[in-house]
């Protein structure tokens, strides 16, 4: 026995929701950035090591996912979900050193949004575009 498909919301409803959830997002993307640059750059500790290697190899998972981000393609953000993972992570891992506490806090409290905004922009978004090529 097949199940009925569950009816996609209006566009009325989705069209708020879509472009919150991209704002989020984008807002919370370039603030993880921000975030890992000025911390590697101004704060961080690196016992030695050269900061352009830190901060691009952290930078890089996040640079391959910005030009669909800023284009808002549904797909980058879904593979920004997988992605962001890594970096909360890193914030807890960090929050607990009593040195990075807050810098691990801040850096879980950003990723989370990100994934969040992210997930949700995601799923409204594909069901805009269906709403929007005419299924109900």
């Amino acid at each position: 026995m097949a199940r009925t498909p569950k009816p996609l919301p209006s566009l009325d409803w989705l069209t708020p929701r879509v472009r919150l959830s991209r704002a989020v997002a984008l807002a919370s993307f370039v603030g993880l950035a921000v975030l890992l640059l000025v911390w590697n750059l101004a704060f961080a500790d690196l016992h030695g090591a050269r900061t352009w290697v830190v901060v691009g190899i952290q930078l890089v998972p996040l640079l391959l996912v910005a030009p669909g981000m800023i284009a808002g393609s549904p797909r980058a953000h879904a593979w920004t979900c997988f992605i962001v993972n890594l970096y909360f992570i890193q914030g807890v891992l960090a929050a607990i050193d009593p040195a990075r506490m807050l810098y691990g806090w801040v850096e879980a409290l950003v990723s989370l949004t990100l994934f969040v905004s992210a997930l949700l922009y995601t799923r409204w978004a594909y069901q805009y575009e269906r709403k929007q090529a005419g299924e109900s």
